[in-house]
């Protein structure tokens, strides 16, 4: 019984360290965010050109959206299409890093 209850307990963060893009990739992907989401997102993504990335600013976006939008752009904006960069999975990956709050 006791294993069982600390296997239950165990479950959550296997699946946590088994969610998203090799920890490799997501080394690139949040560079990839710092360095090229921030030239027009802020430095800090605090906004500039684009708006704010902060958790606070996101807070009544669906992450599938964010993705989209990642993915995809938004035409007659500045906002670029990443989908030539990143994979759909990637995309959801980011949208859910940033709804949590990125170091800078």
């Amino acid at each position: 019984m006791r294993e069982l209850l600390l296997g239950l307990l165990l479950l959550p963060g296997i699946a946590l360290a088994g969610e998203g893009p090799p920890a490799e990739r997501q080394a690139e992907l949040l560079y990839l965010l710092r360095q090229d989401c921030g030239s027009c997102h802020g430095m800090t993504l605090r906004g500039g050109l684009g708006p704010s990335l902060l958790p606070e600013a996101l807070a009544d976006r669906d992450p599938e959206t964010l993705a989209g939008i990642i993915r995809d752009g938004v035409p007659g904006t500045p906002m670029p299409p990443w989908g030539f960069e990143i994979t759909r999975e990637e995309a959801r990956w980011l949208a859910r890093r940033l709804k949590q709050g990125v170091e800078p």
